[in-house]
C-alpha cells in the first residue's frame, strides 16, 4: 500500500495504491457519514435493480449509462446542492438526477417511456431534465459545460448567490467548447462548479491515448479557474473538497473544478457488458472494486460503532421499498398519447422572432440612415 501523498494524483499513480486506506472520518459527525453512507447505498441498489430487471422483461425504453462505482461525487454533492441551484449532466444522468434530489420514481417512469415520466417519457435517460428541481442532462457530449456557462452568466447578471454546476467525464474535455468555456469562465469570474468525473475511459478509449495528460486541473489554472484533484471514491473527502469549493464559488471569487479521480464498473452503456472489446483489463477492473467508495467508508463507520448489522439491514430494506414502489409507479403508469413533435420543436406565437426575421424590401433601406436599435422587449 502506497501512501497517496507521495504519488503524482493520476489514473496510472492511483493503480499504486493498493488497498486505498486514507479515508477519514475524524471530525465529522456520525449523522453526516450515515448520510453519506445511505445516499451510496441507496444509489448503488437502485442502479443494481434496474440492471436486473432491464432483461429479460425488456419494458425499459431507452439504453441507460449505469454510473455504478462512481457514487461518492453524487451522494457528496448530494448534501451540498441547494434547491436554487442549477446542475446540468452529461448522458450518464443518473447519479445527477439522484444528487439533485429530483423524484427517482419520475426517472423510472422515464426510461419505461410513461407519460409520468420526468419528460412525459419522451426523454430517455440520456435527456432527462426535471425543470422544478432545475436539473438539465444532454446527450451532446459538452453540452452540460456550455450551457452551465450560460447559466452562470446569467445569474452574475442577475446578482444571485445561487451557483450553475456541470457534471462530466474527462471525455468531455476532447472538445473544444470545454476550453472555450474555461477561458470565458475565467475571464468573467462566473459563479460555476465543474466537477469532472475523470473514469479514464470514453466509450471504450484510454485518456492517454487521446491525451498527453490526464490531469485536467492543471490544464485549466492558467486559464484562472481554480483547480484541485482527489481520489473520487473517499466520499468524505469528496464532500469536504466540494464544500470548499462551492463557497469560493458562492463567495464570487470565480469558477472552479474538481476533478475526482474513479471508475466506472459497469460498461459504457448498458446493461449489457461491454468487456468483450478488451479495452480495459481484469486486473484494473479488480483494482477499483476492492476500492469500492461504499466498502470504503463501511469500513470506517463499523469501526468506530455507527453502524451494526441491524442498522445496515434497516437502510437496506427501507431503499429495497422505495426501489419496488419507484418500478411499480412506473409500470401502472400509462404511455404518453400521440406527440405532436411540431408543437414541442416550434412555437408558432412568436412576434418578436417574426418581427426579427421578418423579410424586409430592398427598397426600404437607405444608405444615409441611422443604424437601427431593437426596442427593449
Amino acid at each position: 500500500m502506497t501512501d497517496p501523498a507521495d504519488i503524482e494524483l493520476n489514473h496510472r499513480g492511483i493503480a499504486r495504491i493498493g488497498r486505498y486506506q486514507h479515508l477519514s472520518i475524524d471530525g465529522v459527525e456520525p449523522n453526516a457519514l450515515l448520510t453519506l453512507y445511505r445516499q451510496m447505498l441507496r444509489l448503488r441498489r437502485t442502479e443494481e435493480a434496474l440492471i436486473r430487471e432491464y432483461h429479460p422483461s425488456d419494458e425499459m425504453r431507452c439504453p441507460i449509462h449505469f454510473c455504478i462505482g462512481q457514487e461518492a461525487v453524487p451522494a457528496a454533492l448530494s448534501t451540498l446542492v441547494r434547491p436554487d441551484d442549477y446542475l446540468f449532466s452529461h448522458h450518464r444522468s443518473s447519479g445527477y438526477f439522484f444528487a439533485k434530489h429530483a423524484p427517482m420514481r419520475e426517472f423510472f417512469a422515464e426510461i419505461y417511456g410513461r407519460k409520468t415520466g420526468a419528460n412525459g417519457g419522451r426523454a430517455g435517460s440520456q435527456d432527462i431534465s426535471h425543470t422544478a428541481s432545475r436539473f438539465y442532462s444532454g446527450a451532446i457530449l459538452t453540452g452540460a459545460v456550455s450551457i452551465a456557462v450560460g447559466v452562470a452568466f446569467g445569474l452574475q447578471h442577475q446578482g444571485l448567490d445561487s451557483i450553475a454546476i456541470a457534471g462530466f467525464g474527462e471525455g468531455a474535455t476532447d472538445e473544444g467548447a470545454f476550453w472555450e468555456a474555461m477561458n470565458y469562465v475565467g475571464l468573467k469570474k462566473l459563479p460555476i462548479l465543474f466537477l469532472c468525473e475523470n473514469n479514464r475511459y470514453a466509450t471504450y478509449s484510454d485518456q492517454l491515448k487521446r491525451q498527453a495528460s490526464d490531469n485536467i486541473c492543471e490544464r485549466v489554472l492558467p486559464f484562472g479557474v481554480r483547480s484541485k484533484r482527489i481520489f473520487g471514491n473517499d466520499v468524505v473527502l469528496c464532500q469536504r473538497t466540494i464544500a470548499e469549493t462551492m463557497d469560493y464559488v458562492r463567495k464570487g471569487k470565480g469558477a472552479a473544478l474538481v476533478e475526482a479521480y474513479t471508475y466506472r464498473w459497469n460498461g459504457h452503456v448498458g446493461p449489457e457488458n461491454d468487456d468483450v472489446n478488451e479495452y480495459r483489463s481484469e486486473e484494473e477492473i479488480q483494482f477499483w472494486k476492492n476500492n469500492c467508495p461504499i466498502s470504503l467508508l463501511e469500513e470506517r463507520l463499523l469501526e468506530a460503532g455507527y453502524l451494526d448489522v441491524r442498522l445496515k439491514a434497516v437502510l437496506e430494506s427501507e431503499i429495497a421499498e422505495e426501489i419496488t414502489a419507484h418500478f411499480q409507479f412506473a409500470k401502472e403508469s400509462p404511455f404518453p398519447s400521440e406527440t405532436d413533435w411540431r408543437a414541442m420543436n416550434w412555437e408558432e406565437n412568436s412576434p418578436l422572432a417574426d418581427r426579427l426575421l421578418a423579410t424586409v424590401s430592398r427598397s426600404d433601406f437607405d444608405e444615409r440612415q441611422t443604424d437601427a436599435k431593437l426596442e427593449p422587449y
